[in-house]
């Protein structure tokens, strides 16, 4: 591939670049690129929103590139700053090693191993001694370091900077200067800590990495980014079943954006949203399983809970008694996920189902997770679009 049609597909789906001429001048440089994705395992789980980044790592590989993945597993003890209001909680380094094998696996889902580097910055923090971490310091200023939007709003709203948050985009930018990358892929909200790696890199002789920025993933409420401590989050490492379910569950408008950043193409004006959404399912399904997975996640959905048919099938049954569950529509729902299927969902991630509709009752969708349901014997309580029960009195 030439470079200019190089940089025309690498450009597809991003959100910035800093700056496409260089990047464009480093394509016509006929060499492998070092393309560097720097991850903190701050979580043993990979989701969707962690995914398009990957992706694009994977489209340089395609391209004859090398991914350069370093896990951070000293910069994880820290815990990353950005987009924060408020200080993350600091991990041993137990935890990370063992986040950082999780995450490895799940990674090599989408990247080719054969062409992938991986390295953690722990190689060279750990042994850098008080003297070089305070010479590495005087590169920056402290009035550069709270330029960050996210550091701003918080001295705004007299929340609390602790030292260590400063330390972060300056161990970040390093890792750039000790893995002479050439692109650095990150998220809209890790730009600062990028521009830090290319400021670092040309004051030590290097040429600068070029900045390949990406947008963030919303979640599956439509509303905030994509985590999981939210409860709004699709897992790469859940079953089929789960990832299709969770899919068919988002709002039409949701879909029109996951389209693009999740497949790489746009949404037909003409596709009817229910097959559409099906389509979304069935290709995600089938990229973090099987394609015989996926068309049996999708087949057991089209005959267990299309509206026509879900009276007809043998449902589990479930007994919402007050004493246990409680009257409210979210303690309930939380109560037949685990009995009948032995699924833990949060209540924020309930009362997200309820409040986009996918909750029903004999087909009428609850809006509120506050109601008060007075269920009666042989009803049907749909919970989401893969799950339902038939409601029974007794055991």
């Amino acid at each position: 591939m030439q470079p200019d049609e190089a940089l025309a597909l690498l450009k597809q789906g991003t959100a910035q670049i800093v700056s496409e001429a260089e990047l464009l001048a480093k394509l016509k440089e006929q060499r492998p690129l070092r393309i560097k994705l720097g991850v903190d395992p701050t979580s043993a789980d990979l989701h969707l929103g962690h995914t398009l980044l990957l992706r694009k790592l994977r489209q340089f590989q395609d391209l004859g590139h090398q991914a350069v993945l370093i896990i951070g597993d000293f910069t994880a003890m820290i815990g990353d700053p950005s987009g924060r209001s408020a200080t993350r909680p600091q991990l041993t380094h137990e935890q990370v090693i063992e986040h950082a094998t999780s995450y490895r696996e799940q990674a090599f889902k989408i990247l080719d191993p054969a062409r992938t580097e991986t390295v953690s910055n722990g190689d060279w923090f750990s042994s850098m001694s008080f003297r070089e971490m305070i010479r590495l310091n005087s590169r920056v200023t402290l009035q550069q370091m709270l330029q960050r939007e996210d550091f701003r709003e918080r001295i705004a709203n007299h929340q609390p900077i602790h030292a260590h948050e400063i330390q972060y985009p300056i161990m970040q930018g390093w890792d750039s200067v000790m893995v002479k990358a050439d692109v650095e892929l990150g998220g809209t909200d890790q730009l600062f800590n990028i521009l830090v790696g290319r400021d670092l890199q040309k004051e030590e002789g290097m040429p600068q990495q070029v900045v390949l920025l990406l947008p963030i993933l919303e979640g599956l409420d439509g509303a905030q980014k994509m985590s999981k401590s939210l409860g709004n989050y699709v897992g790469v490492d859940e079953p089929a079943s789960e990832i299709f379910g969770k899919l068919m569950s988002i709002s039409d408008e949701l879909m029109t954006r996951y389209y693009p950043l999740l497949l790489g193409r746009v949404l037909p004006t003409n596709a009817h949203p229910l097959e559409a959404k099906k389509q979304l399912a069935l290709e995600i399904t089938r990229i973090y399983h099987s394609a015989e997975a996926a068309q049996k996640v999708l087949e057991d959905w089209n005959s267990r809970f299309s509206e026509r048919k879900i009276g007809e099938v043998e449902l589990p049954l479930f007994w919402p008694l007050e004493e246990i569950y409680g009257a409210d529509a979210t303690s309930i729902v939380s109560g037949a996920y685990v009995f009948c299927f032995k699924i833990q969902k949060s209540r924020t991630e309930i009362r997200r189902l309820i409040e986009q509709g996918s909750v029903k009752v004999d087909g009428e969708k609850l809006r509120d997770p506050k109601t008060v349901l007075s269920l009666k014997p042989g009803q049907i309580l749909r919970l989401d679009k893969t799950h339902a029960v038939r409601i029974t009195d007794g055991p």
